[in-house]
């Protein structure tokens, strides 16, 4: 009896294992595209329209998604996700929604939704509020810095 517990629990565990493995290989291929979550969405589900038309971070609803080199992207409302729909590299983060301050230092970073800026009508997201305070010390020479990163980097991804 305890031979056969033992058994369906290695094959239990394998079936995880072999679950999550697929996931990451999922969300690997779409981080190569644009920065997502294990699960493969964007901006850890935050609405990238509501930056522009609220001033803020604002969760997006699954309801209201749509699919964009190759991550999910969630919005609050029928409106954004259209908005989006019609112009996505208007919203979307620039350096493939990699932190900023990472890029301009020439690697990459996850990020976090709270830690965000609205330059000449580009969002930028950083890794985290105390890394954002360091790239906002040298905002336009960062982003110099990380424009001519990018392309580099951009290709090691794919």
């Amino acid at each position: 009896m305890m031979n056969r517990w033992i058994n369906l629990q290695g094959i239990a565990i394998a079936l995880v294992v072999a679950i999550i493995s697929v996931a990451m290989t999922q969300t690997a291929a779409a981080e190569k595209r644009y920065y997502s979550t294990l699960f493969g969405t964007a901006v850890e589900g935050y609405d990238v329209v509501a930056y522009f038309t609220e001033g803020k971070p604002v969760e997006g609803n699954s309801d209201y998604s749509v699919e964009w080199k190759g991550a999910e992207w969630h919005f609050a409302n029928e409106e954004h996700k259209k908005m989006f729909e019609a112009n996505p590299e208007k919203y979307a983060p620039q350096y493939g929604g990699y932190c900023a301050w990472a890029v301009s230092q020439g690697y990459t970073a996850s990020t976090v939704p709270e830690a965000w800026k609205i330059v000449d009508d580009k969002l930028y997201l950083n890794y985290s509020k105390g890394v954002q305070s360091t790239w906002e010390e040298d905002i336009p020479g960062n982003i110099k810095q990380a424009n001519g990163n990018w392309p580099g980097i951009e290709k090691d991804l794919e």
